[in-house]
């Protein structure tokens, strides 16, 4: 049977952890009174070298607390909490005192502290939720409302031509009776819905005009609505002719879209904070009874019954707007079918299948056997020796195209075991990145991509070895990798609904977005997905590489050449080192255009420094003068110091001096502190990997290449440790301000003037 209070860890929510009840501390005091209570039942040992006076004071008054009159012990009241407060407050008060010591009082204090706590954050999180829940109630009417307006534009009429057709081409006649009926006046050349006056009273100043605000989907409509923004700020006032914009079908449907997701977080917050109370009727309960059972007294049933009358068991508004939101969002969203809104409002999990975890098995072992064997053969034709010349072709041609493969497989493998320790740390990265049940992988799934892939991938590399060995020709054997990647190109453009769509194209919108990243409003999972590109550089280089040796036909006659010697291609090796650094300082100058955070000029900072250092690296790659040295000396020094700083202080908010754990941070989700100080110390020494590809170091007979392959994957090492941590900070912060669900953007904004 598992233990109350590793049931409670596992389903309790990690963001609101603070806010629960502090079972454990609560049991830990129980424990001190069960010594306290044992050490007064040893009393009755006098009893074998005679009675005193004590002994039989004592023998007295545990026989009146066993079999005599039962009376409460303790009494609970309540009394008006302080000024701006607005809930009661409990305080508990022995009523007899039945031991000598004040650990039972001080239990029963701390009780109450945990009662009130529970309260208070329960009232508070209740009147978010109700506040939201009006504003939107307030969203869906104008919402009706506009389309009644749309309705009515596209009614037969004389003069219509105004009208465009794909206005009209799906019918507006959704209705809902318990809102009031409209008229309709044109004004200035747009319908406008006349509403009574004071229903547009906010704060004495009557409304003026409405505006639908819709993400840009598009980066045109992202940079009109910079432009629109940077105009209205110019002219630093509203329109004063009140007035709708004009309509279409189009921005009704965005706008119903994002009031339909913003039901969808009210009804989850709302089930998180029904959770809440519950577990902590439980929580109390469960502490009371250990009290009751080691002090052998009977207090929990008087308790229980002042935890029952409190505010956050007694409310029942949390119920009454579930149900409300249940049938809104069952008549608007879901056309009176109640099963198609349960979809929406309790999306169920994908449940772990055992076949996944079988094949993540299989797939294993085939990688393991089939790379083993390609070791073997590779060691054979020495096809990674400094010394064998006759097969340097294959370095130059096909070992880009499967390292490539490796790069990328690795840095999935590595994804997967994020995902496995975030979880098993209780970290919340789909809340994080704002994945949907739809699009969210669990490390099972990356695990088998991750396998299937790589035993793919080897099982041509032992192919295209033995086609060689036979003596193919290199311009039939060398197209192996190219089909493969082309199957591996379809897979991930694939229309049908298999090997995972909704991820795949979830993936592919978030490279849209990180390519156009001025364009679009960053989120975190757009700049974290843009951080690991920045450790694939080496693996876009040889994307670089593999388009050019096949689009340009070089497989056919096995001239590498044609691509190594090219200016054009020359060129390109700055333009793919630069981009991942482009994209994410193009990330942190559109954040800092949104937010106004000064953070993100500094961040976009680093990224230049970046950017600074890698082209000093690619020229004296090319021109290895002592200029050039030590032009990469100093920038990739600034950058890599630059680097770390983030990385520990920023991205991990780490090094802290004034921290209760030396040079961390006050919250810590590992238990070992030695643990983030290794992890300090390694990301120091991967960040230094940079030396090498200066100093170029030769180990033995290993090409230069297979070592540059190594520190790649260094590299993408370093950014899935690096990653755990971003997650940890970024997990801690949404706990501190009990960010358990996201506030979804509303479509509709208002405007005010004075009369």
């Amino acid at each position: 049977m598992v233990k109350f209070s590793k049931e409670l860890e596992a389903q309790l929510i990690p963001e609101w952890k603070d806010a629960f009840v502090n079972y454990w501390k609560l049991k830990k005091h129980v424990k001190k009174v069960k010594i306290l209570f044992s050490m007064k039942a040893s009393a009755k040992t006098c009893e074998v070298t005679g009675l005193n006076r004590a002994c039989n004071l004592w023998r007295l008054a545990s026989s009146y607390i066993a079999g005599g009159p039962r009376h409460e012990i303790i009494e609970v009241r309540e009394r008006e909490g302080d000024e701006g407060e607005g809930e009661g407050l409990f305080k508990t008060d022995l009523v007899r005192l039945f031991t000598e010591d004040d650990e039972v009082k001080v239990f029963f204090e701390m009780l109450d502290e945990e009662l009130n706590k529970v309260n208070k954050f329960y009232k508070v999180k209740e009147g978010e939720f109700l506040e939201r829940g009006e504003i939107l109630n307030n969203q869906l009417q104008i919402l009706l409302d506009l389309k009644r307006i749309l309705h009515h534009r596209c009614l037969p009429r004389s003069n219509s031509s105004s009208v465009r057709s794909s206005d009209c081409s799906e019918s507006m006649t959704e209705t809902d009776e318990s809102v009031r009926s409209p008229e309709y006046e044109t004004f200035a050349g747009f319908t406008r819905l006349k509403t009574k006056k004071e229903s547009l009273k906010i704060k004495g100043k009557p409304k003026t005009a409405m505006r639908i605000e819709i993400p840009a989907t598009t980066p045109t409509k992202a940079i009109l609505a910079i432009t629109q923004n940077v105009w209205e700020d110019i002219i630093n006032h509203p329109k004063k002719e009140p007035a709708f914009e004009s309509l279409n079908r189009k921005k009704i449907q965005c706008a119903q879209k994002m009031i339909r997701g913003a039901f969808v977080e009210l009804y989850k917050g709302l089930g998180l904070l029904k959770t809440y109370s519950s577990l902590n009727m439980v929580a109390f309960t469960k502490i009371l009874k250990k009290f009751d059972k080691v002090s052998k007294q009977e207090a929990s049933s008087t308790y229980l019954k002042a935890v029952k009358r409190s505010y956050f068991i007694s409310s029942d508004k949390v119920v009454r707007l579930m149900d409300e939101v249940e049938s809104i969002f069952t008549k608007h969203f879901a056309n009176n079918e109640r099963k198609k809104a349960m979809k929406f409002l309790r999306p169920q999990p994908n449940r772990d299948s055992h076949i996944i975890t079988f094949l993540v098995g299989l797939f294993t072992g085939c990688f393991v056997t089939l790379f083993t064997v390609y070791a073997f053969l590779a060691h054979l034709s020495g096809m990674y020796s400094t010394t064998t010349t006759t097969e340097a072709g294959y370095m130059e041609t096909v070992y880009p195209v499967f390292s490539m493969f490796a790069l990328l497989s690795l840095h999935m493998f590595l994804y997967g075991c994020n995902l496995f320790t975030w979880q098993s740390a209780r970290i919340n990265n789909n809340f994080i990145f704002d994945f949907s049940p739809g699009n969210s992988l669990r490390y099972r799934d990356v695990f088998l991509i991750c396998t299937s892939f790589m035993t793919l991938v080897v099982a041509g590399m032992v192919t295209h070895l033995v086609l060689r060995a036979k003596g193919y020709p290199p311009s039939t054997v060398d197209t192996l990798p190219g089909i493969l990647l082309l199957v591996f190109t379809g897979l991930l453009i694939c229309p049908f609904n298999v090997f995972y769509r909704p991820s795949r194209y979830y993936f592919l919108r978030v490279i849209r977005n990180i390519i156009c990243s001025p364009f679009y409003k960053v989120l975190m999972v757009d700049f974290f997905m843009a951080d690991q590109l920045t450790s694939q550089v080496p693996l876009l280089r040889h994307m670089e590489f593999t388009a050019c040796y096949y689009l340009a036909g070089s497989f056919k006659t096995h001239q590498y050449q044609t691509c190594k010697n090219n200016k054009l291609y020359k060129e390109l090796a700055y333009v793919i080192s630069f981009l991942p650094y482009y994209w994410r300082a193009m990330q942190c100058a559109r954040r800092w255009f949104d937010e106004g955070d000064i953070n993100h000029v500094a961040n976009l900072g680093k990224y230049v420094s970046a950017m600074l250092a890698a082209g000093a690296r690619l020229t004296y790659a090319m021109q290895p003068t002592p200029t050039w040295f030590a032009l990469v000396i100093i920038t990739s020094t600034m950058a890599t110091i630059y680097q770390l700083y983030w990385d520990f202080v920023k991205d991990w908010g780490l090094l802290n001096p004034k921290s209760k754990n030396p040079w961390l941070r006050d919250e810590l989700i590992l238990k070992h502190n030695s643990i983030y100080y290794a992890s300090i110390i390694f990301n120091f020494i991967l960040r230094l990997v940079w030396v090498e590809t200066v100093m170029h170091l030769n180990i033995g007979r290993v090409d230069s290449r297979v070592l540059d392959f190594f520190m790649a994957s260094l590299e993408i090492i370093r950014r899935g440790h690096w990653n755990f941590y971003r997650l940890e900070n970024e997990h801690l912060n949404n706990v501190g301000k009990f960010r358990a669900v996201k506030t979804v953007p509303l479509p509709f904004q208002e405007h005010y003037y004075d009369n």
